[in-house]
């Protein structure tokens, strides 16, 4: 096993930590909470899978990014939401049930989604863009679906001890995800400077700005809906979006692109976060006051 094997390993064993650790603090009922609100749901798909493409394509005909910036924006705009935002969601003052049941809604539909978008855009544009449904849900099984389901099975079987090991197991894959990407942003830190200008950090942080606008608006009145309607209508899942673009460019261009719309999204979504976090701690207060 070479070392790109070894930190791919690392890579995929932090985020099934991560996921794992918050799924020892789900339930089922978590994970289906979405099936019993169709209204929520359906905005939410609405947002994420709907207006979301057709603002990236939009981006893409005004501002005509270098490549592979388009392939990847779109790739974005596509994909699911990516297995380490719940944790910057409920930061923000997300509902756990919410949090949890976008996460997996969100997952499930891709599989079937993903392909079928990436085929009906690839054509409007005169491209050749087959996404094979079995590599999306081996992505999302891997990264998503086994891990929580694992994490809530545990749970349920051992929920002492869940609670004892959910804030380590965190920790643990949270350092491990910084230690394996670090080599990863070093190596292809040239690719990613050369992406630099020509509108690419203009357009990826408009995509997220608009994101995080499109899902607060549709997130509906409560205010903890609107933060994680947002958040995951902005931030998109790096590992699907790679399966859907690595067709178009070379494999160091495509990770230079995902890697430079990472690091837009965490910066244009801050103070996004701090704010929603301030604002539902407000309303908290306010509804805990005695009267």
């Amino acid at each position: 096993m070479d070392a790109a094997q070894l930190i791919q390993l690392a890579l995929q064993a932090s985020v099934a930590l991560l996921i794992f650790s918050i799924g020892v603090n789900a339930t089922f009922s978590d994970l289906t909470f979405l099936a019993r609100r169709p209204g929520l749901l359906l905005r939410s798909l609405l947002a994420m899978n709907v207006v979301m493409p057709c603002i990236a394509i939009a981006l893409y005909l005004i501002f005509d990014p270098p490549a592979p910036v388009p392939a990847v924006l779109v790739g974005l705009s596509l994909a699911p939401v990516p297995p380490i935002l719940p944790k910057k969601e409920l930061k923000a003052g997300g509902a756990r049930s919410y949090v949890l049941g976008l996460l997996a809604a969100a997952a499930l539909f891709a599989i079937v989604f993903v392909p079928v978008a990436a085929h009906l855009i690839a054509q409007l544009f005169g491209r050749v863009l087959n996404v094979s449904p079995v590599a999306v849900a081996k992505v999302v099984a891997i990264s998503i679906l086994v891990p929580i389901l694992a994490g809530v099975c545990f749970r349920r079987i051992a929920p002492q001890a869940a609670q004892r090991l959910s804030l380590p197991l965190a920790r643990l894959g949270g350092v491990l995800l910084l230690v394996a990407s670090l080599p990863v942003l070093i190596g292809e830190w040239p690719a990613v400077k050369s992406l630099i200008g020509n509108f690419s950090v203009l357009v990826f942080a408009l995509f997220v700005a608009a994101g995080l606008a499109v899902g607060h608006w549709l997130g509906g009145p409560d205010p903890e809906d609107r933060s994680v309607l947002a958040l995951s209508t902005a931030t998109r899942h790096p590992g699907v979006t790679i399966v859907m673009t690595q067709q178009m460019a070379d494999m160091s261009s495509i990770l230079a692109a995902v890697m430079l719309a990472f690091v837009v999204t965490a910066v244009v979504s801050a103070p996004y976060v701090i704010w929603r976090r301030r604002s539902i701690d407000a309303v908290r207060s306010r509804e805990a006051a005695p009267r």
